[in-house]
């Protein structure tokens, strides 16, 4: 259903993403971009971008498994940043989830995110 697409004629995954994704046709789950937003309080989780990357993808998870998937089904994400100098701290909590087979991957800086939160992650997947 998934595979990882490789080729050395263009510039090889510098981190936890792959070059691109082929999926087999499928049930595919949108997920809109997630904060670190406790779920009881609606307030933000975490004061460094790790943290809050770390409470982003468990809410990540949590849609997914909502939607009968779990982060090896995700085929591409998209990390906003707040400020790009915190992009390693966050790639290492995202890499965690996404250690086998990662999804293609996007990761832009951002002016502003929605409640002042540092890291955002949406997701593709298909199941």
């Amino acid at each position: 259903m998934k595979q990882i697409i490789e080729t050395d004629l263009a510039p090889a995954a510098i981190g936890p993403y792959s070059q691109a994704v082929k999926v087999a046709c499928g049930t595919m789950i949108f997920c809109s971009g997630q904060i670190p937003l406790d779920p009881d309080t609606g307030e933000i989780v975490g004061e460094t971008a790790a943290d809050q990357g770390r409470r982003v993808i468990e809410n990540l998870q949590a849609v997914l498994k909502e939607a009968g998937a779990d982060c090896s089904q995700v085929v591409k994400t998209t990390l906003y940043l707040a400020d790009m100098r915190d992009f390693a701290a966050v790639n290492e909590v995202y890499a965690a989830c996404f250690s086998s087979m990662p999804p293609a991957r996007a990761a832009i800086a951002v002016r502003d995110l929605p409640k002042g939160a540092k890291v955002m992650i949406d997701a593709v997947a298909v199941v």
